[in-house]
């Protein structure tokens, strides 16, 4: 198992103001995700946090530096530490907030409300350590401070991390179910489509009467000639 260097975002501070190491390098010695280095590097994370040199703490050599700024795809190893240390694991349930920013969840949660709509009251929960009955008191605008909460963004907060946050909405877009809106017209039967229709004169329809005429004309019996000039006959020699 590998081990995790002490104070990892501090050595990456150092390691970033220092060196020509990759994100990625620097990310898989601290054992940090590379968005994380990278916000480190803008000074949107770790801001404040002073940079502890791994090569006098022992945890790095110059030469492996160096031959990871030689080469991208080469990954530090940690220096081997008779000393061992616990592993970190992260706590489940809800995420713990300082006293001094539990005031500002409230503005958090509205924010997440309004800008991920798609994210659970669970979610909500996990990112800024907040209750189920706090989240569906500000949804249904009950809560005792709703005229005065304004929505900001958690992590500008500290409430949570931009990698917490955006692995919430991935999931919570990855779980929603497509909705499909009905409103276009259905295909009818195909007996009522191959039916004939009577064709009924309207002012669109300039020809329709035309049309119903010379239906009649076409439904009327047919005479035989010479059936017409006998009866013909008849009535002439009666005269």
């Amino acid at each position: 198992m590998s081990q995790t260097p002490l104070m990892p975002k501090a050595t990456a501070v150092w390691l970033i103001d220092n060196t020509a190491l990759t994100f990625d390098q620097i990310a898989d010695f601290c054992k940090l995700h590379p968005l994380e280095v990278k916000g480190i590097a803008d000074g949107e994370v770790a801001g404040g946090i002073k940079g502890m040199d791994p090569v006098i703490s022992g945890q790095l050599t110059r030469e492996e530096i160096a031959k990871a700024e030689g080469n991208s795809g080469y990954m530090m190893k940690l220096q081997v530490n008779n000393v061992g240390l616990p592993e970190v694991t992260r706590r489940k349930g809800p995420r713990y907030t300082p006293l001094s920013r539990r005031q500002d969840r409230p503005n958090a949660i509205l924010w997440l409300l309004r800008s991920h709509p798609e994210l659970k009251d669970a979610q909500i929960m996990r990112l800024v350590g907040t209750t189920k009955t706090t989240i569906a008191q500000i949804k249904d605008r009950t809560h005792w401070n709703i005229n005065t909460l304004a929505p900001l963004d958690p992590v500008t907060l500290g409430l949570c991390s931009q990698i917490d946050l955006d692995f919430e909405v991935a999931r919570a877009s990855k779980d929603r179910s497509a909705v499909v809106h009905d409103g276009g017209q259905t295909l009818l039967p195909a007996e009522a489509t191959t039916a004939q229709e009577p064709v009924a004169a309207t002012s669109s329809d300039p020809f329709g009467e035309f049309t119903q005429t010379k239906q009649k004309e076409d439904e009327e019996p047919h005479y035989d000639a010479d059936s017409v000039f006998s009866k013909l006959k008849t009535l002439k020699t009666d005269h």
